[in-house]
């Protein structure tokens, strides 16, 4: 009986070897949805470069008058940092002024703190920029 349980176990263990070690293809069954989908997604990735960085939030305004107040406190920003870019942008329900095109977290850290003791409600935000190619640059200079 101790014969027959070993032949048994000899012989399913050579079968399963040999039928691991044979190579076929792979032959994937899915929705054309789905390829649709990734199509589309490469062509939208192709189109549109963006690279990730950081920008300084230097005030969020919100209740009566946040706008203008955000607007004041972004005019003088410009006014001290003329060099600088600055954003207005509205998450509601605050507005929020948002300073710099940082791609490093270390030059958006070190401006913060020169700005600091001027905007003491500073943070640093990650934030994703449009790559803007040369042609783009020129028409929006002229």
């Amino acid at each position: 009986m101790r014969h027959i349980v070993i032949l048994i176990f000899s012989i399913l263990l050579t079968t399963n070897l040999q039928a691991q070690s044979r190579r076929g293809t792979i032959q994937i069954v899915g929705d054309r949805k789905v390829t649709d989908l990734v199509k589309t997604h490469i062509e939208f990735n192709e189109r549109v470069k963006t690279i990730p960085g950081y920008r300084i939030q230097i005030a969020s305004e919100t209740g009566a008058n946040s706008k203008s107040k955000a607007f004041a406190i972004k005019e003088k920003f410009l006014n001290e940092y003329p060099e600088m870019t600055a954003y207005l942008v509205f998450d509601e329900p605050n507005f929020k002024v948002k300073v710099g095109d940082f791609i490093s977290k270390l030059d958006a850290f070190v401006f913060m703190q020169k700005i600091k003791s001027q905007f003491p409600c500073t943070i640093i935000k990650d934030n994703i920029y449009p790559i803007r190619t040369e042609e783009e640059q020129v028409e929006e200079n002229n």
